[in-house]
């Protein structure tokens, strides 16, 4: 018996099944044709977004701009063959579509012409995008109702004199029969799906900005994207799955950063019970620690509303604390009782004790905590968390939102020889991995580490899940968010009660984890990869979390190379801290590259005066050949496939399966 016969008989019953799907020889054949041409394709882009945090209109903006490659592919296949002006409305037309077409319809006085000049060179501008792509591919994305005519236009060339009246024909048609406005609509939608092949979203969709539940909107339609969770994500996730701790502090931020759209237009989540609680509780305190931050927005806010929401922002933040001492304390393993804060005040003193040092608060009004027994909820705010934690629980949107989250998502995935994760991996002081202990007493490290974490969270939203287990899993969100090695947090402490009340600095303070300490180090990431098996010679991290200070000269690029952390401050809260609006990796056939972008101004200001996300490139790192399918995961996985149906033709040649004629 030959080698190849023992393999084919060896996988007998899976060749079985795949002979349903290709029951000749023929089109075994044609599919081992069809997945070999596939994997001399160019590598599809894959676009890196980190740290989005609610913003929304630029988060979409850079997806209709494909991080500004539809405007550099409108320059190169136009070059000086048009006026500038035309290619910026071009590209805003293929942005805002509908928008622009109003726009548009106001002021052109022959729109007929304007249609045909137009969808020409739209339908140029298709082509180049799509010109990695089979033409299978190609006909998935497009939309059923315009899939012929685009096809027919793709794949026609007006230099071929014989096909000018045909693809002219066509175009006349689109615009006599009035359908050119959903043309266009849908033929700029199709370079938007074409444009990135896949979306990568290192975490942090949530807070800050007030457009995390658009986001995921968008998401819930977009073709092919992936998520590694963010500590920002796992607090909703947490909330949605009932930790009150959660609940607090996701209301608190929202609070803090003067955005409630999320919660209450977005989920629905009703705080007239926290703002009437906080007016009964905080009338006199004028809660001047609590007033809330704003980005760039204070106008939008008088003083009677800013006022209520600096004593909702105490009042939250004060049950707060009590459930984050109770968890400490129902988690000793956790070691975090040094975040059981309520319990090191002096109330008489109006003084706190920490690290054996006294401190005076800058405010001594507590009027719901009992010396005695300062993590205990009053009557009032029992009420008031049961009638919140019915809140989130009710919220059909929300839970549908964090469904896709867990659908999509993952503590860390291996895409392309690139290791993705949103924060870190906790580390010793050495580099090595560090051992951490989770539910039951397990300890493991790396990868493991990250899988279980994954499991855990996963177990807090199953039914099935063991009540002992499913609790622990709901709890340990908290620590997920702010315990010392949580691989989304990472450091000392969260020092949140310190900045609210103590002044001296000393105590705002949060040791960061041996993995930022090292990560620039190009061994220890090495090491990080070897844990994870992450192979190949150009491999690396891609993270975010830490903003990268731009202004003061930080490079985003680490670790000679190996490490790229994108987290350029998208949320506008941190524009004045990093010096951009932040960044976008882009790893196409060519290589990577990092596009920096400035502040966005709005969608209208982009649809009426033809502005786009000012972008700076800076080329990271170029392959000495262009990658094609076959240098990536999908193309292994093809060549698989390739390998089993070379087994399947064996079958069928040597009469040990049957073709089915």
């Amino acid at each position: 018996m030959t080698t190849k016969t023992q393999a084919v008989e060896d996988d007998m019953r899976y060749l079985q099944l795949l002979s349903h799907s290709f029951p000749t020889i023929a089109e075994a054949s044609t599919e081992i044709i069809n997945l070999q041409a596939i994997l001399n394709l160019p590598k599809g882009t894959e676009h890196f977004l980190a740290d989005i945090h609610g913003e929304f209109e630029a988060f979409r903006h850079v997806l209709k701009n494909a991080s500004g490659n539809i405007k550099r592919k409108v320059n190169e296949i136009f070059g000086n063959q048009i006026r500038e002006s035309e290619k910026k409305e071009l590209c805003t037309l293929i942005y805002y579509p509908r928008e622009k077409l109003e726009l548009v319809k106001e002021k052109e006085e022959d729109i007929n012409d304007w249609y045909h000049i137009t969808i020409h060179h739209l339908v140029k501008v298709c082509r180049e995008v799509s010109s990695k792509y089979t033409r299978s591919k190609v006909r998935k994305s497009l939309p059923p109702e315009f899939s012929y005519i685009i096809q027919e236009l793709l794949h026609e060339r007006t230099e071929d004199v014989d096909k000018t009246a045909y693809v002219s024909a066509i175009i006349d048609t689109i615009i006599s029969t009035g359908s050119a406005d959903d043309f266009i609509v849908a033929i700029s939608n199709v370079i938007h799906r074409l444009a990135i092949d896949q979306l990568h979203i290192l975490g942090d969709i949530y807070d800050r900005g007030s457009g995390a539940h658009l986001i995921l909107d968008t998401m819930e339609t977009y073709h092919h994207w992936d998520i590694q969770w963010g500590n920002h994500d796992i607090l909703w996730m947490g909330a949605c799955a009932g930790n009150e701790a959660c609940i607090c502090n996701v209301i608190r931020l929202s609070l803090r950063y003067a955005n409630l759209a999320t919660l209450e237009e977005g989920y629905g989540i009703n705080l007239i019970p926290l703002a009437t609680f906080a007016l009964d509780t905080y009338g006199d305190d004028p809660c001047e620690e609590f007033q809330p931050r704003f980005n760039g927005s204070e106008t939008m806010m008088d003083q009677k509303t800013k006022t209520l929401t600096a004593k909702m922002h105490k009042a939250i933040s004060i049950i707060q604390f009590k459930f984050e001492a109770q968890l400490s304390a129902r988690h000793p393993e956790w070691r975090m009782q040094n975040r059981c804060v309520l319990d090191m005040v002096d109330y008489d003193k109006g003084t706190i004790t920490i690290d054996g040092k006294e401190y005076t608060l800058t405010s001594n009004s507590f009027p719901t905590v009992s010396p005695d027994t300062p993590d205990e909820l009053t009557e009032g705010e029992r009420q008031l968390m049961d009638r919140l934690r019915h809140s989130f629980a009710v919220s059909e949107k929300l839970h549908r939102h964090i469904r896709l989250i867990l659908q999509h998502g993952c503590m860390y995935a291996i895409y392309n020889h690139n290791l993705l994760f949103h924060a870190s991996v906790p580390l010793n002081e050495d580099g090595s991995l560090k051992e951490v202990e989770l539910y039951g007493g397990k300890r493991c490290k790396g990868m493991e580490l990250m899988h279980n974490i994954g499991m855990i969270i996963r177990a807090a939203f199953q039914n099935d899940t063991e009540p002992e287990e499913r609790k622990y899993a709901i709890d340990y969100f908290l620590y997920l968010w702010c315990g010392k090695d949580s691989p989304l947090f990472d450091k000392s402490k969260m020092a949140t009660f310190e900045r609210y009340f103590l002044k001296e600095k000393e105590t705002h303070h949060e040791e960061k984890g041996y993995y930022f300490k090292l990560r620039d180090n190009a061994d220890v990431c090495d090491r990080i990869m070897d844990a994870f098996g992450v192979e190949g010679p150009n491999r690396h991290i891609i993270n975010g979390h830490v903003p990268v200070h731009v202004k003061t000269g930080e490079n985003p690029i680490k670790a000679e190379g190996k490490l790229m952390v994108i987290d350029g401050g998208f949320s506008e809260a941190y524009h004045k801290e990093t010096g951009i609006a932040g960044y976008t990796l882009v790893y196409h056939s060519r290589g990577f590259q990092l596009v920096q972008h400035e502040p966005f101004t709005s969608a209208r200001d982009a649809i009426l005066r033809g502005t786009d996300i000012l972008g700076t490139t800076q080329i990271v790192e170029m392959s000495a050949h262009r990658m094609r399918v076959a240098d990536t995961d999908k193309g292994q996985d093809i060549s698989r496939q390739i390998s089993d149906l070379e087994k399947l033709l064996y079958a069928y040649r040597h009469g040990i399966i049957k073709e089915k004629r």
